[in-house]
Order: structure tokens, then sequence, then C-alpha cells
């Protein structure tokens, strides 16, 4: 959630340095660091519950997952995504990879922007990346572009699976919005309770 950018253009090795003692996170873009801000809750939950997912499957392989904590390098930018999967991760460069297979990015008014033109052309540019998905936080609506693909977007809604092929995960929408508080999702459940008691009273 990037929001105010730092008045000078600073280099690569100043951002970093800076980085390990700020008490608000940077994304470094063009030379220029965005303050990053707090999230809503809702973003929390979808990228908990993604990163959760993740962490469970990938338990007993080489491949990891990270939170937003952890910077990936793009090109000469730094970014903070919401969860990413490494497979190769190096340990001489403990603050941020250049190597993600999987890079997820949860949506708000105020990323959506940057989250779709800056960061997805920079994301796609990496060689080892084979899944970047955006995740609105506000409605439902989940786009996943996979190189294996050419990269055309696909969108997932409630009753769709969503295919993480280069970890071979599949997880549900209903589940990657597990607990979201949003028009969709309230509606989902209020539709599912009323279908529920409908079965109840015809057993």
């Amino acid at each position: 959630m990037s929001t105010v950018m730092q008045s000078h253009s600073i280099s690569t090795e100043e951002y970093l340095q800076g980085e390990l003692t700020s008490e608000l996170k940077h994304e470094l873009i063009d030379g220029y660091a965005y303050a990053m801000t707090g999230a809503h809750a809702n973003h929390e939950r979808i990228s908990g519950n993604v990163y959760a997912e993740f962490s469970h499957h990938l338990k007993k392989q080489s491949c990891e997952p990270f939170g937003s904590d952890m910077k990936v390098k793009a090109g000469l930018n730094f970014f903070y995504p919401d969860v990413i999967v490494d497979c190769d991760f190096d340990e001489s460069q403990p603050y941020f990879t250049e190597k993600p297979i999987i890079i997820v990015e949860v949506l708000s008014k105020s990323t959506r922007r940057t989250d779709q033109t800056i960061k997805r052309r920079a994301y796609l540019d990496l060689p080892s990346l084979q899944e970047y998905v955006l995740i609105e936080q506000d409605f439902v609506d989940v786009e996943v572009v996979r190189r294996s693909e050419g990269w055309q977007s696909k969108h997932y809604y409630l009753g769709d699976e969503v295919i993480f092929e280069s970890i071979e995960l599949t997880l549900s929408v209903e589940d990657i919005y597990h607990r979201v508080q949003n028009e969709d999702m309230l509606k989902f459940l209020k539709e599912k309770a009323e279908e529920a008691k409908v079965i109840a009273s015809e057993g």
C-alpha cells in the first residue's frame, strides 16, 4: 500500500540499509522510496489464508512461502508482495529474493493501479516467475496469469477452484476468502445458510 514518496532518489544500497532500521516499510520504484501504509482487515485475512494454505501444503517440500515482510527484487525495484513462494532461496541475501515462482498481491482501491501496471510489468520480467495472482479485497475476484498460458488472465469467483500449477495446489475461492467481510462474501454465506435450512427442514 504505497503512499508517500521520498522527496529525492536514493541508491539501492541506501534503500536496503535504510530498511534495516526504518519503522516503516518502503518500496523502491525507479529510485524513489514509497512508504507503506497499514492494511485493511480483509486484506490481512486474504493474505493470511493464502499464506497458511501454501505453508501447510509446502511443509515437507523444498519450496517455501514468505509473507509481506519479504522483499522481491525486480530489476532495480524492490517490492513487498503479500505472499510469495520461493524454491531456491539465496541465504546470502536474507532480506530479499529475485527468484519467486509465485507472487500474490491483494488489491485495494489505493493499490490496484500499481499492482496491475508497474508491479505486473516488473514481476513478469522475472525469469523464475510462473504465476502472478491478484486478489480483490473489496469484492470476490481472483485473477491468475501463468507463464504456461502466455500470461493470459483467468478470473475465478465463488464456486470456482484456483489451481496453483507451479506448486500443484488447488484452493477454492471460498477458502481464499474465509472470514472476509465484503458484500459478495456476506451474500454468499447468507445463501449457503438458507440452503442449509431448507435441506434440514426437508430431512
